[in-house]
C-alpha cells in the first residue's frame, strides 16, 4: 500500500522535475542524441559523451553521501530516499555542469533556483487527530489531567529532516487509532528545550534522538522509540508505519481503550438525582 502511495507522490511535478534534474548531467552525457547534439552541435565540442576521471569521482562521491544521509535522517520509503537526496544530486549536477561548461552552468543554476521558487516539497494535507502543545507545561497538564487516557507523544524539531519524515506517518496513525482514551500529541523541543531535557530528548543538531516517540500510560512512560541499552547505547529505530505499530503494540492498544471506554465522573448533584 505504502509503495502504490509513493508511486502516486512521484506524478506530483515536484518528484519528477527534481528527479529530471538529478540525472541531467549523466543522462545528458552517456545518452548520445543528446550529447552530439547538446556539445557537437550547439557548442561545436567534440569527444565530450564519455565521464573523464573528475567527473567519475564526484558521482562516485555523490552515492557515498546519499547513502549516509539516507540513512542518518532514517528514511524508510522511497520518497523519503527521494526528498533526502535531490539536495545533493542537484548540487553534485551543479558543479559538473559548471565543470564542464560555465555557460550551461549558468542555464542549470537558474533552472535551480526557479525549481526551488516555483516547486516546494509536497506536505501532508490529510486527516489527523494530533494535539499540538503550545506551552511549555502543556504535556504534564494533560497527562495529570485524566490518567485513564494514554497517550502517544512525538518529540521532534522543525528542522530535523527524520521529523520531517516521520510527521505524514505520525499523522496517519492518528488518524487510524485515536480515541478519547488513545490520543496522539506533538511538542517542539526546539521551542520547549527545557521539556526536551526532562523526558531526556536531547534536540542538538548531532542528536540522535530526534524524533522520539514515547507512549504514556497511567500518567507515566511506558515505552520509548529510540531506547538506551543497557549500557546506555542508543539503540536505532526505524520509524515505518509498521515499525511504530509493532514497537508500541497499537493495536492491541487500540482494542484495549475501546474496549474499555472512558466513562463520565458524575458529580455529587448527579448522584443524588439517581
Amino acid at each position: 500500500m505504502s509503495f502504490k502511495k509513493d508511486l502516486l507522490l512521484l506524478l506530483k511535478p515536484y518528484y519528477w522535475v527534481n528527479i529530471l534534474m538529478s540525472i541531467s548531467y549523466i543522462v545528458a552525457k552517456r545518452a548520445p542524441f543528446i550529447c552530439n547534439y547538446l556539445w557537437t552541435y550547439l557548442f561545436g565540442q567534440e569527444d565530450q559523451c564519455e565521464l573523464d576521471g573528475r567527473e567519475t569521482e564526484i558521482l562516485f562521491f555523490l552515492i557515498i553521501v546519499v547513502m549516509v544521509r539516507t540513512r542518518k535522517t532514517g528514511s524508510v520509503t522511497m520518497i523519503n530516499y527521494l526528498t533526502s537526496s535531490f539536495m545533493y544530486t542537484k548540487i553534485a549536477n551543479l558543479g559538473l555542469w559548471f565543470y564542464n561548461d560555465i555557460r550551461l552552468g549558468m542555464i542549470y543554476f537558474v533552472f535551480f533556483i526557479l525549481v526551488a521558487l516555483l516547486l516546494p516539497e509536497p506536505t501532508y494535507t490529510g486527516p489527523e487527530n494530533v494535539l499540538y502543545f503550545r506551552t511549555e507545561n502543556a504535556l504534564d497538564e494533560e497527562l495529570e489531567k485524566d490518567k485513564r487516557v494514554a497517550w502517544l507523544v512525538t518529540f521532534y524539531t522543525v528542522w530535523n529532516p527524520a521529523c520531517v519524515n516521520f510527521a505524514p506517518i505520525f499523522s496517519e496513525l492518528s488518524n487510524e487509532y485515536s480515541l478519547p482514551n488513545l490520543k496522539f500529541g506533538k511538542l517542539d523541543i526546539g521551542r520547549f528545550p527545557k521539556v526536551g531535557q526532562k523526558y531526556h530528548v536531547s534536540d542538538s543538531s548531532f542528536s540522535r534522538q530526534l524524533p522520539t516517540v514515547i507512549l504514556f500510560r497511567q500518567g507515566k512512560e511506558a515505552v520509548r522509540r529510540p531506547f538506551a541499552d543497557s549500557k546506555g547505547k542508543l539503540v536505532k529505530f526505524f520509524f515505518s508505519a509498521d515499525n511504530v505499530k509493532a514497537a508500541f503494540d497499537l493495536n492491541n492498544l487500540f482494542k484495549e481503550c475501546k474496549d474499555n471506554p472512558i466513562k463520565a465522573i458524575k458529580t455529587v448533584a448527579e448522584k443524588k438525582k439517581d
